[in-house]
């Protein structure tokens, strides 16, 4: 099984920041949402090359996720 990580996606959006797509992926692994979060600004002044008028990022969990099953109480 995969461990869970963050990567950070690059988006490029019109103006009013709509219809934004993604642009690029940061080349970077975060072990946290939280350490992806506070390298959001970096990142963002890192590669405002990207040809939008408006240019975000957002932290994206990778990885294998598993679900939690809960048994049910049997009738019967």
């Amino acid at each position: 099984m995969q461990p869970i990580f963050y990567v950070m996606a690059i988006l490029g959006c019109g103006d009013g920041s709509v219809d934004c797509t993604e642009a690029r992926m940061v080349p970077a692994r975060y072990e946290t949402m939280a350490q992806c979060r506070a390298d959001l600004a970096n990142r963002i002044a890192a590669n405002t090359d990207v040809p939008y008028p408006v240019i975000g990022a957002d932290c994206r969990r990778i990885g294998a996720q598993m679900a939690k099953a809960e048994r049910k109480p049997s009738r019967g």
